[in-house]
């Protein structure tokens, strides 16, 4: 999916239908909105809210009308909902507006908290590499996401496999590995 587009699209749709959303998106397509990266991805990850069942319904059938976006069935979606738990207790003091339309507005975690659910997903799925090249963290914001990164997973591997991730990252950046 092209991000811009479908959210550009999708806004006038919502406006249409009267309705309206706001929301807390994470992932690549909030690295899209940005200008960080410009790939294709598969969704929209929310963070918050939960997405209200009209809106749901509204993405279904925006869908079906625009087939050319290639949206997948859940392509907004609640899936990293999960991470709310693990944010500061002020995340949403460093959130940031990425996208606002007529019906549609979406805001993006603060640069910390952003880098450090992006550097989680590369360590947890393998496959979010480029993503964190893009982001460009410094060697100083690395490790200040190391210990957050390392607590997410309860297998005793786990802050090992995070060193050895993030030590990679640091040798493609050009930073300093220690």
């Amino acid at each position: 999916m092209k991000v811009k587009e479908a959210l550009l699209q999708f806004d006038v749709f919502l406006n249409k239908k009267g309705l309206s959303f706001e929301a807390v998106v994470i992932g690549a397509a909030a690295l899209v909105v940005m200008d960080v990266i410009s790939r294709e991805t598969i969704d929209v990850d929310c963070l918050e809210p939960k997405i209200p069942e009209e809106i749901l319904k509204a993405a279904a059938e925006f869908r079906n009308i625009h087939p050319e976006h290639k949206l997948t069935e859940k392509w907004i979606n609640n899936g990293p909902h999960s991470l709310l738990r693990d944010l500061s207790k002020d995340w949403r003091t460093r959130i940031q507006i990425i996208f606002s339309g007529k019906a549609l507005t979406l805001s993006t975690l603060g640069r910390a908290d952003l880098l450090k659910t992006k550097l989680f997903a590369y360590c947890d799925r393998d496959d979010d590499l480029m993503d964190c090249l893009a982001m460009k963290p410094t060697s100083a914001e690395l490790d200040r996401c190391y210990e957050w990164v390392a607590a997410r997973d309860a297998n005793p591997m786990w802050p090992e496999h995070v060193r050895k991730y993030f030590d990679l990252l640091k040798k493609r950046l050009g930073h300093d590995v220690g």
